[in-house]
């Protein structure tokens, strides 16, 4: 009677085990493959994201085939600290000619690029306090992490998440 005590605790614990295990099977591959929730925050895209922060889901799908466009918003890996991944603005494509103003703050001088091939031009929607593409140029495409789809925080805001540019 004893063993079979024993053998039924010994079964549901296993059962049990194997159940979180295809759990977290299950959630390392939807955040590696599928999406990704992230926490934006900072004054690089006001107004389209809160200086405090927005909680936000990010697609995976789209970067991995090619499928971003222009005015996407992304999550994108520092090119300054890999360690990093950043909120921008994807405002040039490959073979896109992009102008932008070198110092927005205090001069009206302007410089044109060609976005080269297999890079994307990236910008915050703040353009007097984002550290962008106009800082450290065009970023490979590789570094995308994820195309931000939807707003989940805070609740006023909830739903599709980003909305055109405003210039």
């Amino acid at each position: 009677m004893n063993t079979k005590l024993w053998s039924n605790i010994v079964k549901e614990a296993l059962d049990k085990t194997l159940l979180v295990g295809k759990f977290f099977c299950a959630l390392h591959v939807t955040n590696t493959y599928l999406f990704t929730p992230a926490y934006v925050f900072g004054p690089s895209m006001l107004p389209t994201f809160n200086i405090s922060g927005d909680f936000v889901l990010a697609e995976k799908i789209s970067p991995r085939f090619g499928k971003v466009c222009l005015n996407d918003v992304v999550l994108i890996r520092s090119p300054e600290d890999p360690r990093k991944i950043v909120t921008k603005r994807i405002v040039g494509m490959e073979g896109d000619n992009v102008t932008y103003s070198i110092n927005p703050e205090s001069d009206d001088s302007f410089k044109t690029v060609v976005v080269p091939k297999g890079h994307v031009w990236i910008e915050g929607d703040n353009k007097y306090m984002s550290r962008d593409s106009k800082d450290f140029g065009p970023v490979p495409y590789g570094m995308i992490v994820g195309r931000i789809f939807w707003k989940v925080l805070p609740f006023e805001s909830f739903g599709s998440a980003v909305k055109k540019r405003i210039v």
